[in-house]
């Protein structure tokens, strides 16, 4: 025990009931000491708190001799107590639930990227590209258990949580809470890249039929202790604890549907996904025993399960059939509402459908009113509803209570016919609280006609005692007698029915469900006669860009300030989403209500709607509508470029888009000429956009400039250089979430990367790749292994500062961006040459082959016409040989020696030579030669083996008629064209 922990148990003599808490570092002192920690009753610090003290030591930065902050130091201490960290995992058997609930998503982020480091995972590859059969079973599970855990986390991230309001004593940690915030956001932006690969990732999963193993506190030992192992291959490979592949489908099945279900609001299908993966995740669960490591929340599955049969009904009739979901889902589904109608009707009796999902039926049928429902149904509805709430004594909805303010003769005759079938056979308590329910709307009703239609009614007269019917007679009397010409007008915009059952928490949930800005307004101006309190923090998912957060919140009027933030982040939710109508009729509220009070802020939501019509034009154009966008909008992003309005918020984003939208639809000249020098000082999307648009205007004349070409080039190495203190430690090791970026680069890389994809004009995508493929070269200095593109010549030939270049970000970037643009356009030749070389350079062969066969099928019309010579040069085709001939395809590499400008005899014979252990069709392939020394060649060594039959194919090939040599030129060139297409087309069916 240390002196300081002796000290504590000195001190705390008097209490001896308290055990003292274990620090940190004792457990540095004493590598046995967390094990039986751990294996303790009730361990204080708990497992998860030791995890985030471990690594909150281990990442400290370091301050060096001139006091300048260094990242943390890489040394024995900081590598032990990571692996501390990682031991405390393993102890909790990486259960993610527990871990999710214990640690913030950067912490958790760290201890994962740490498991990839610690289980050999391949630094520098994205795991898409990982053959998880081939690797170590330890490895391959650190990979599944970083992917489960990035997509429960975007799928956790879009639920709405409760946001914490901050006291007075929490008022100095604002700073910290908001960098830890942009830290998550951070990361979650980069989980949602990269979802589609982690859902690749355990898709492939699913196809392993063998057991993984997961580290263990014994196999982190192990690893420790043998550091300089290669690929993980140790003992504490398969040492770890087994999962059965039972257990692991059975998580990866649940955690894949939980992000096809979230996926399922902006595509259909995705619910069909959802399904089918919940479907199995049950049949599995019913497999496994109590044993089992897989800890699913059964009730969260079954719930997930029945909104996937209520969306997309289910495959088995008779299921469909006994549920009353089922039933449900079906009505919906073939708009049967008075189905529906009957359906909730007869609940109230039997009370089975949870309330809960009554509301979410009526509230979904009221977002079908603008598609033509008819407003009478959305009625009915609300009136079932509210005699279910009121019989299991809940508040009633504001929906029911606007109802009332002006009820029609036929919803009050409806509210009876409900009631009175509500009470049928039912116990007295029920016959109770349905007599006060009608009693209260009796009274509510400002129609006095309306009111004595209710009190006369016999269902009142039998459910209430002669006392209460003669009170409520009375009342109606007086209510008769006392109405007159000045009777209360209608409710106005701004009045609502401040009814005393309708509490604050209910109109809190309106408010975060509805999208409708009449409803907001109604709803806020309601809550604030209720109570005085921020309402725009009911939900922590409504967040306005920290630009404009001062500003709203300085407003001094709070229902305005309120209004105005909830009307805001609910527009730009919208934009997300890409639901534009709302978003614009949101905006459009947004300006009414600071047209009146701050120009300012009015300018301000001009720039939004501007970004919101550029996105909504921009949607357009990605679903297949290529028209140019109007003059008005056109001149409206020119209007904001030129805009040189001071003291007026502006977002680097909106900036970020103009320049996009100019770039896309190819205002070259505006972007170089008009732009304010003080707008492209300030926006460094602006300046890219300036620099890419002057070079790719002086691309197409007689002399390329390379002066613009050179400052683009010397913006975009900053963007991708790394200062000194970030460089790669000893034992590479690399975060795939932790950019190493220099802080003198205009932008960091990621958010360029994601300012290239939004990018659509082939010239600037062109111009691009033609920079990042120089840039590679020069980086990589292999010249024989090069990469091509076009427009080379315009960059410069070399760097000043090689080592500054970060070579890993430039390799990562060139292949996304040209992975990008054959997403926009796959027949682009070249391109389709650049990922070919890419994949070359990388010896990756077969792919490689592919994209040289499609660039020569896209300009060949599928090689019905000859392939340009300026598309398969000689370089290209020796690249063509060199992969078949690593691929073992050596007959294919003799037929393509001839197509060079000098046929290639010396490696035609050589391949010719290795038909022995050949992966072509070898002999098949013969009648696409037209060389007939060649043919003479393989009619001697045919000879000499002995095989008699492979000759006979090889003479008959070299006895056609067109390729004697006594031939015209011109037919023998025409039997070489012919051939020549043939082959391709073979090959193209053999590597598309």
């Amino acid at each position: 025990m240390s002196a300081e922990a002796a000290d504590r148990v000195a001190v705390s003599g008097s209490r001896p009931c308290t055990p003292p808490q274990t620090s940190w570092f004792e457990f540095l002192l004493d590598p046995s000491l967390l094990e039986q920690h751990l294996q303790g009753p009730h361990p204080d610090p708990s497992p998860v708190q030791l995890i985030i003290q471990f690594l909150e030591q281990a990442s400290k930065p370091s301050v060096n001799e001139q006091n300048q902050v260094q990242p943390p130091v890489d040394n024995r201490r900081n590598r032990t107590l990571k692996l501390l960290a990682l031991k405390v995992a393993a102890h909790l058997k990486w259960d993610l639930n527990i871990l999710e609930k214990g640690l913030t998503i950067p912490v958790l982020n760290m201890l994962l990227n740490e498991l990839l480091c610690a289980s050999r995972v391949p630094p520098g590859v994205k795991h898409v590209d990982l053959d998880l059969n081939g690797l170590p079973p330890t490895t391959a599970m650190a990979v599944l258990i970083y992917n489960r855990w990035a997509i429960r986390t975007i799928v956790l991230s879009s639920f709405p949580d409760k946001q914490t309001k901050p006291g007075p004593h929490q008022l100095n940690m604002m700073n910290l809470v908001q960098q830890e915030k942009e830290l998550t956001e951070n990361i979650l932006s980069v989980l949602r890249e990269q979802a589609a690969d982690s859902i690749m990732v355990l898709e492939r999963a699913l196809n392993i039929k063998k057991d993984f193993y997961i580290h263990t506190l014994r196999t982190l030992d192990l690893l420790a202790a043998d550091p300089s192992s290669a690929n993980g291959e140790t003992e504490s490979s398969t040492a770890g604890l087994r999962i059965s592949i039972d257990d692991l489908q059975c998580q990866v099945h649940f955690d894949l549907a939980g992000i096809y279900f979230q996926q399922g609001c902006s595509d259909h299908s995705a619910y069909e996904k959802a399904r089918e993966h919940f479907r199995k995740t049950r049949e599995l669960l019913a497999k496994l025993d109590r044993l089992s490591l897989c800890h699913l929340d059964e009730q969260r599955l079954a719930g997930y399960w029945s909104a996937c049969r209520t969306l997309i009904g289910t495959s088995d009739p008779s299921e469909a059939q006994l549920s009353p979901y089922g039933q449900i889902s079906n009505f919906m589904r073939n708009e049967n509402y008075e189905a529906i109608i009957e359906a909730f009707i007869r609940d109230n009796v039997t009370l089975n459908l949870p309330n809960s999902f009554r509301h979410s039926v009526h509230l979904e049928i009221l977002h079908k009113l603008q598609q033509g429902v008819v407003e009478e149904v959305c009625h009915k509805l609300c009136v079932c509803n509210a005699v279910r709430d009121s019989l299991e004594g809940r508040i009633l909805s504001v929906s029911f209570h606007q109802l009332l303010l002006k009820p029609s003769k036929n919803d009050i005759n409806f509210l009876l016919e409900v009631c009175a079938r509500s009470v049928h056979n039912t116990s007295e308590t029920i016959k109770k609280k349905m007599a006060f329910f009608i009693k209260n709307v009796c009274e509510s009703l400002e129609d006095v006609s309306l009111a004595l239609m209710v009190s006369s009614h016999q269902l009142l007269t039998e459910l209430l005692g002669d006392e209460e019917k003669r009170l409520l007679i009375e009342q109606m009397r007086r209510s008769s007698a006392t109405v007159n010409l000045n009777a209360k007008p209608l409710p106005s915009f701004y009045d609502i029915p401040t009814t005393a059952s309708v509490n604050i928490g209910q109109l809190e949930q309106q408010l975060i469900l509805s999208l409708d800005a009449r409803q907001i307004r109604q709803i806020v101006i309601e809550l604030h006669g209720m109570a005085e309190r921020p309402f725009w923090r009911v939900s922590s998912k409504w967040e306005v860009p920290a630009d404009y957060v001062n500003v709203i919140l300085a407003i001094k009027d709070n229902l305005t300030r309120d209004l105005l933030y909830i009307l805001m982040a609910k527009g730009l939710h919208c934009i997300d989403v890409k639901d534009f109508v709302h978003a614009r009729q949101l905006f459009t509220a947004c300006l009414e209500v600071v047209t009146e009070f701050s120009p300012k802020l009015r300018q301000v939501m001009l720039n939004e709607m501007l970004l919101l019509e550029i996105r909504a034009h921009e949607a357009g154009t990605a679903d297949g509508n290529m028209e140019r966008p109007p003059p008005d909008l056109v001149s409206r992003v020119r209007g904001y470029l030129e805009m040189r309005i001071h003291d007026i918020p502006m977002r680097q984003i909106v900036g970020e888009e103009c320049v996009v939208f100019m770039l896309n639809w190819r205002e070259n000249e505006y972007l170089t000429l008009q732009v304010p020098q003080s707008l492209v000082n300030n926006n460094p999307y602006v300046k890219l956009g300036q620099l890419i648009a002057s070079t790719c205007k002086e691309l197409p004349g007689p002399k390329e400039s390379r002066r613009t070409a050179k400052e683009l080039w010397e913006v975009v190495v900053q963007i991708c250089s790394v200062s000194s203190q970030h460089k790669r430690s000893n034992d590479g090791r690399v975060s795939l979430l932790k950019q190493r970026e220099s802080s003198l680069g205009i932008l960091p890389r990621s958010k360029f990367m994601t300012f290239m994809k939004k990018l659509r004009e082939p010239l600037v995508l062109t111009t691009l790749i033609s920079l990042f493929v120089r840039l590679h070269s020069i980086v990589r200095d292999d010249i024989v292994n090069e990469v091509t593109a076009e427009h080379l010549s315009i960059w410069p030939s070399s760097l000043a500062n090689l080592q500054a270049v970060d070579v890993e970000a430039v390799v990562v970037t060139l292949k996304e961006l040209v992975n990008y643009a054959l997403s926009l356009n796959p027949n682009n030749q070249s391109w389709l040459c650049t990922q070919a070389d890419i994949y070359f350079v990388t010896n990756q062969y077969s792919a490689a082959m592919h994209y040289y066969l499609q660039a020569g099928a896209v300009c060949s019309d599928y090689f019905t016409k000859p392939v340009p010579p300026d598309v398969y040069t000689d370089q290209v085709l020796k690249r063509m040989i060199k992969c078949c001939s690593l691929l073992n395809c050596h007959t294919q590499v003799a037929v393509l020696c001839q197509f060079l400008r000098e046929v290639d005899y010396m490696t035609a014979f050589k391949a010719l030579q290795e038909q022995s252990s050949s992966h072509d069709s070898m002999d098949s392939f013969y009648d696409y030669i037209w060389d007939v020394t060649i043919l003479e060649y393989l009619t001697s060594i045919h000879h000499k083996r002995g095989e008699s039959d492979k000759r006979q194919v090889a003479i008959k090939a070299i006895g056609q008629t067109e390729l004697n040599s006594s031939n015209p030129e011109e037919v023998l060139q025409l039997a070489a064209q012919k051939r020549k297409k043939r082959f391709l087309q073979a090959m193209a069916k053999l590597y598309f």
